[in-house]
């Protein structure tokens, strides 16, 4: 099963960092890929948070289905799709570093159609170049997030 991981330093508080995976809304503010997410429950936040991301990757649009199957504050966030016959299980973790905060992406792609156990290993890459692309965005968002407190606080 195709796996992708990553992992970044962000030079932001860890709660700061996590509100930015977790608060769901705020996705189409933090990322330029992100044009649209449209909330599929009641709920908005936490543990069966279900929603409908738009992005643009590369000249075309594409639309996911995810729900947010874990969420421990401060610590770790699980998001899960199935789409194209394939389940993607991204689990993002963030921990207290010397300069801020780690951040640790892992993705996990789960074919369970013929077609997509034969296309996913190829799609896994590319689609992790997106996400990479999207937590670089996050750390930028976030760290000129705290850079703003900051001043405002001095």
């Amino acid at each position: 099963m195709p796996k992708s991981s990553t992992h970044l330093q962000i030079a932001a508080p860890v709660n700061d960092v996590f509100k930015a995976i977790s608060d769901v809304e705020s996705f189409v503010d933090r990322s330029n890929a992100i044009t649209r997410v449209e909330f599929l429950s009641d709920k908005r936040s936490g543990v069966g948070t279900k929603f409908r991301e738009t992005r643009v990757m590369g000249k075309k649009e594409a639309t996911a289905v995810l729900e947010i199957i874990e969420c421990v504050e401060n610590e770790r966030i699980r998001f899960v799709s199935d789409e194209g016959g394939t389940v993607w299980d991204t689990v993002f973790r963030v921990s207290p570093s010397q300069t801020g905060t780690r951040l640790d992406l892992e993705m996990d792609a789960k074919p369970h159609k013929l077609l997509a156990k034969i296309v996913t290993p190829l799609m896994i890459g590319m689609i992790g170049k997106f996400v990479k692309k999207d937590i670089e965005e996050l750390k930028d968002w976030c760290e000129q997030s705290t850079s703003a407190s900051r001043l405002a606080t001095d």
